[in-house]
């Protein structure tokens, strides 16, 4: 007797019939499977992620709790996920391996654990998880700005959101997105709707996938700074909604949508690693999210002691997480005029960020102070180009080195040799004698 067998996790309705047939098929021996009846989505979760070899996971589309999330942890850990429905949802673009009628036959399942997963040996614990391959393709540029409570981050945001829509080549395509865990643009917007969001967005890729168009639809025109706007959470605790398979594709679907995306996030970037809370990174989903895929993070600070050393904790904090201090753009906000007073905040951010590679940082930027900027803001009137235009320039100038930097390393990069297999390089034959002559 064949001591492999397939290991296959189901979760359905109680009453769904195809749960039954299965069960019985492999309490029966006709189909070579160990069949483990799961009760919850949260004791599926617990079996693929607790080490033991599973070749399937068998799911009802129906099923509440069945979304992205659960697909790509059960991939992940080298399940193939067979989705059981006859609804609408293209499940396999959302990481299933196969779709299954609800009255599949024992040969129709046979046919697709054959097909998508791999038997297991009984002396078996453990298999290696499957590689996520990501879709390439054309992504937007993302900006993330972030710092301390109170040092004007998200004005920061917005004057940089207009000063790349002042931009011809991102004219209508540039989107500030407000993904703060307290989130503010809808009051600094006068924002009279709430609704649709980032929850909303969100929530359209647990199950399912959304056109460019239709991303766009759930943003707000801005029409007089040039710009789109994605509302943030409507409460701190609506975190505890968002999935973060499904926000990394949401992430992924706004690159898709426009030229440019501003991001006003927290600066929070603590995960399981470093606090052994599995619930604290799912809090910073948003952060973490942001500062790995960034080409350039702006970090606000102010003036003073306790708003440079603010500032500098923030960038030890982001280059722990991985940000890598060329792609950070440090601004003090609200500064005064004098060259001696900017001199000493350059020099004191310099001093207290030194951790071997501080040459990398660029200069901070100062930003003055602006009167009547609070009702420019609240009536979501253009800014002044005097506070626009800077930061535009300091933004573009880093992502233009970036770029150049990117070019110029893959331009000095060698050519790996590469295995050619026989014949594929056509035939050899020898030349007569008067062919070779001429």
């Amino acid at each position: 007797m064949s001591s492999e067998r397939y290991v296959v996790l189901g979760l359905a309705h109680v009453r769904a019939a195809w749960f039954g047939e299965v069960s019985r098929w492999a309490t029966s021996g006709t189909v070579p499977v160990e069949f483990v009846k799961c009760v919850s989505v949260e004791e599926v979760r617990a079996r693929v992620s607790g080490g033991r070899a599973v070749s399937a996971l068998l799911v009802d589309a129906q099923r509440t709790g069945v979304d992205r999330d659960l697909l790509d942890l059960a991939r992940n850990a080298g399940a193939a996920v067979i989705v059981v429905g006859d609804d609408r949802r293209d499940w396999v673009s959302l990481g299933a391996a196969a779709q299954l009628p609800p009255a599949f036959s024992r040969a129709d399942f046979v046919s697709a654990l054959a097909s998508h997963a791999s038997p297991i040996n009984r002396a078996d614990l453990t298999i290696e998880s499957e590689t996520t391959v990501v879709d390439g393709g054309w992504r937007a540029t993302l900006v993330a700005v972030t710092g301390a409570g109170g040092t004007g981050t998200s004005t920061i945001a917005m004057a940089l959101a207009q000063a790349f829509a002042a931009d011809a080549r991102n004219l209508g395509l540039v989107l500030l997105a407000d993904l703060a865990l307290d989130a503010d643009l809808a009051m600094y917007h006068d924002a009279r709707d709430v609704v649709p969001g980032i929850q909303e967005l969100v929530e359209a890729f647990r199950t399912g996938a959304l056109a460019p168009e239709d991303v766009r639809a759930l943003t707000f025109a801005i029409v007089d700074r040039g710009y789109h706007l994605l509302l943030g959470l409507r409460h701190h605790r609506d975190w505890t909604a968002v999935r973060s398979r499904a926000f990394d594709a949401a992430l992924d679907a706004v690159r898709r949508s426009f030229r440019m995306v501003v991001a006003d996030v927290d600066a929070d970037v603590d995960g399981q690693e470093r606090t052994g809370s599995f619930d604290i990174e799912d809090r910073n989903t948003f952060a973490r999210a942001c500062f790995t895929q960034a080409d350039v993070v702006v970090i606000v600070g102010a003036p003073g002691i306790h708003g440079i050393h603010a500032m500098v904790r923030c960038v030890h904090r982001l280059r722990e997480h991985g940000v890598s201090a060329d792609r950070i753009v440090p601004v003090i906000n609200r500064v005064g005029r004098s060259p001696h007073r900017r001199a000493e905040l350059s020099r004191a951010f310099a001093d207290l960020a030194d951790s071997g590679d501080a040459g990398l940082f660029a200069h901070p930027l100062f930003v003055g102070e602006r009167r009547g900027l609070d009702d420019l803001v609240s009536q979501a009137a253009p800014l002044p180009s005097a506070l626009t235009r800077p930061i535009g320039i300091a933004v573009s100038a880093l992502l233009d080195r970036s770029e150049t930097n990117a070019t110029s390393r893959a331009a000095a990069t060698p050519l790996e040799p590469q295995r050619i297999a026989a014949g594929s390089l056509g035939s050899w034959s020898e030349l007569d004698d008067d062919e070779a002559a001429g």
